[in-house]
């Protein structure tokens, strides 16, 4: 919708329409855990604009029900069923595709009743519908990533057990062993369980189609009267690979800084995209809110004969896990490593506020090239003054600042908010002592 909603605000004559095989649009995704709480009442709160305004104050045609099946680029057609029946043939001059990312679901026994995701509006409804319905007692969650994290928060919130079984060793992809640490501390807190190098293999049922029990590893077995899979995004490519459109390493489809495929008059954006990135300066898979608005504006312009450029994120996000943030930026240790940097690591805990404030800690770790100095990434946990602060640091990666540019950055300060060493200054300083001393 931001790429239709761009292409209109360019061209008031453009005719516009746009398929959703869904419900609903523009609606915000990261509110979903939010509203299985109940700290979000009502889903309509979620909902930004309906189909009806785009309708009706845009002049965009939002066709719901409607789903693309076929892309035949040589005579600029697409061919869509409405409600998965009425067959329906559309030309266009120039596509975006937006058809973003899917739930992970690899293992036996994901169509049981209860199995659920939560990646999408019509999900989350069903999922908190059963939660008040059927009052289930014990929850298993696949997956320990943003989404099952928060939504374990959520169900405990509920009143449920909760077990998470992680197929690896850490919680949170891409964390530094710290900061993992401090998250399985807070879920071990609040009574989560947590089972890591536990790789499920089955959801099993019984005669009523209901999932009652999820096996892992070699012969492990957790009894579930819930199942959330959480285990991970994959990009929705199969209608662009069928029209020969070129996907790329991570398995998305391949842009440029256009947001322009590998044919012509056709653009993709958003969780079906890649992406660059830019401390590695290579493509990459980043399915996040932030960036799928960013790359829609930039295809919705080009698609409407702009000229605009998205030149890339440094992957900044950041969550929250019962009382604790977590946030990072950039690369991690073992991610820099994996792309040719010589990275080394500081990190410390400091507090949010002056001392006599009383503030919480803060744990920051900064990582940079041990050859020049460059940043190459930032992490954090603490119970508060993180997403301040982590922008700090995405703002540094975006101006390929150095660990010695960054002691002087002249940053906010009043006892409320801050130290007056910030400490993020104080991890810019740490860190600088070992690359003078590298």
């Amino acid at each position: 919708m931001s790429a239709a909603s761009r292409a209109r605000k360019l061209n008031p004559r453009l005719e516009i329409v746009v398929l959703e095989k869904g419900q609903h649009v523009s609606y915000g995704t990261c509110g979903l855990p939010y509203y299985l709480s109940g700290q979000v009442a009502d889903p309509e709160e979620l909902v930004v604009y309906t189909a009806e305004f785009f309708r009706e104050k845009r002049n965009i045609d939002v066709r719901l029900e409607h789903e693309a099946i076929e892309i035949e680029p040589g005579t600029k057609r697409v061919r869509a069923l409405y409600r998965g029946a009425q067959p329906i043939v559309l030309e266009y001059d120039k596509l975006v595709l937006a058809t973003g990312g899917a739930p992970e679901l690899r293992i036996l026994g994901t169509n049981l009743s209860n199995v659920f995701t939560c990646n999408d509006l019509a999900g989350a409804i069903r999922l908190r519908a059963f939660v008040e319905a059927e009052r289930p007692k014990r929850a298993v969650i696949i997956g320990s990533g943003y989404i099952g994290l928060e939504v374990a928060d959520a169900l405990v919130s509920r009143g449920l057990q909760v077990t998470v079984l992680e197929r690896s060793g850490t919680v949170l992809e891409a964390v530094e062993p710290e900061i993992g640490e401090r998250v399985e501390a807070v879920l071990a807190q609040h009574g989560v369980r947590l089972i890591k190098h536990a790789a499920a293999t089955t959801i099993a049922g019984d005669a009523q189609h209901r999932a009652v029990a999820v096996q892992y590893g070699a012969s492990g077995t957790e009894p579930a009267d819930l199942v959330l899979m959480a285990t991970g995004i994959v990009p929705r490519t199969d209608l662009a690979a069928a029209a020969e459109i070129q996907i790329g390493p991570t398995g998305a489809i391949a842009v440029d800084e256009r947001m322009l495929t590998s044919r012509s008059s056709i653009y993709a954006a958003g969780d079906c995209a890649e992406v660059r990135h830019l401390v590695t300066g290579k493509p990459a898979y980043v399915p996040l809110g932030t960036t799928a608005n960013k790359q829609g504006r930039v295809a919705g312009e080009n698609a409407a004969g702009g000229n605009a450029r998205f030149e890339g994120v440094v992957g900044t996000l950041a969550t929250q896990v019962f009382e604790l943030a977590v946030a990072r930026t950039g690369l991690s240790v073992a991610t820099a490593k994996q792309h040719g940097f010589q990275p080394d690591a500081a990190s410390l805990t400091s507090t949010s506020q002056a001392k006599y404030f009383h503030g919480k800690p803060i744990l920051v770790k900064l990582i940079w090239d041990r050859t020049t100095g460059r940043l190459l990434g930032c992490q954090m946990a603490g119970e508060e003054g993180i997403a301040k602060r982590i922008d700090v640091a995405a703002i540094a990666l975006h101006a390929r600042m150095r660990v010695p540019d960054m002691l002087h950055l002249d940053l906010s300060y009043a006892p409320p908010f801050a130290p007056v060493w910030d400490p993020i200054l104080i991890a810019a300083n740490e860190a600088n002592k070992k690359f003078r001393h590298s």
